[in-house]
């Protein structure tokens, strides 16, 4: 018998308001920075410089940037306040996975986890601070939602992360070419700043990091206007949707944004992304013991995204849930899993299992947050 959800939270879609961040050279798109120049009165190859610095040398650190005057140094050092410092880190699979919960200006907590892989090395990123989507297997949705993170915390986190790999914390000569907004948060419900983000980490420097859209991944649990609006953005990112299950009845409960866009809608949204910007849409499906895991529901799985996206154009990634302390929710046994993916692949869908990472390290999205808040 297929085990009851516990009735999940009310969703929130707006973040409570919180102090501003500091302003942030990351915050700042070209044409911002020429004003910011002018205001403080440098000239505007200057912030460009700085821009150099922070996007192409992955320096955040004034006194280091010797080709800069002293007394310029002074003035640019506001454009780089310290927004994303950590405060703990933890490293498992021999040291190819290394998760680090980080503060904001604020007191606020939020995490990000970089990973090597034998062909790439991965950042898992945060986009908001907890989350307000209320799905009750997560642990940051079980947190709520404290705020949205400001363009240059999500940036931040790519930098250093950035750093981190090409000073060796994958190992010697490593790069980071992939990233992916699937930590704390959902990312379409911090539309704009998301978006600005998208564009100083793909765009070359001064401007940004030079990455390419396609090693970018963005998740949503199904925001259907945003979705649509994403696609005209002209950023061939990935888009992954936080499925989980096929049907309306149990994703009301699972998912609850569900109550507002169901499966249909969510899955025609992202058939549209996939043929406006030529990239197949990856749908995320948590495997769960005894509530999402059935036969029938990996048959009608195949059978929806067959029809409602087509099986050129989407991919199932299935994830082995990785369960929070104290909860009722359990990963599928191995054989479940297997048959799922049999049945899946049998409807003509591509389906593969995630890699499953930091088994031993609070490792699913969210833990380190609160392990943290509860010391």
């Amino acid at each position: 018998m297929s085990a009851a959800p516990p009735s999940p939270l009310p969703l929130v879609f707006d973040a409570p308001a919180t102090k501003t961040p500091p302003r942030h050279l990351a915050d700042l798109d070209p044409a911002d920075r020429k004003a910011v120049a002018q205001e403080l009165g440098l000239p505007g190859f200057r912030v460009d410089q700085l821009a150099r610095h922070y996007f192409g040398r992955l320096d955040a650190d004034v006194e280091e940037m010797t080709d800069l005057p002293a007394a310029a140094r002074e003035q640019l050092g506001t454009l780089l306040p310290p927004l994303v410092t950590s405060v703990r880190e933890q490293v498992c699979d021999d040291g190819q996975t290394r998760k680090t919960l980080w503060k904001g200006h604020d007191g606020t907590l939020a995490e990000m986890v970089l990973m090597g892989y034998p062909d790439r090395a991965t950042v898992c990123i945060s986009s908001q601070a907890g989350c307000g989507m209320a799905c009750p297997f997560c642990a940051t949705g079980q947190g709520g939602l404290d705020r949205n993170l400001s363009t240059a915390e999500i940036v931040d986190q790519v930098r250093q992360a950035a750093r981190a790999a090409r000073d060796g914390a994958l190992g010697p000569d490593r790069r980071l070419s992939n990233i992916v907004f699937m930590g704390m948060g959902e990312p379409l419900a911090n539309y704009k700043r998301v978006v600005a983000a998208l564009r100083r980490i793909t765009e070359p420097a001064p401007n940004g990091f030079g990455i390419s859209a396609r090693g970018i991944t963005v998740s949503t649990v199904g925001l259907v206007p945003a979705i649509d609006r994403l696609a005209q953005e002209g950023l061939p990112v990935t888009l992954a949707i936080s499925l989980h299950t096929p049907d309306d009845e149990l994703r009301d409960t699972l998912v609850p944004v569900n109550n507002r866009w169901k499966v249909g809608e969510v899955l025609d949204a992202g058939r549209r992304y996939a043929m406006t910007t030529g990239r197949r849409v990856s749908i995320e499906y948590a495997l769960i013991r005894d509530v999402n895991d059935q036969p029938w529901r990996a048959d009608l799985l195949g059978k929806v995204l067959r029809q409602r996206i087509g099986t050129k154009r989407v991919h199932v990634n299935l994830i082995p849930l990785n369960p929070t302390p104290g909860s009722e929710w359990d990963a599928s046994p191995k054989p479940v899993e297997r048959e799922f993916v049999r049945r899946v692949e049998a409807a003509g869908v591509s389906c593969t299992v995630r890699d499953t990472r930091g088994q031993e390290i609070d490792a699913a999205c969210g833990q380190l947050a609160a392990a943290s808040r509860e010391k």
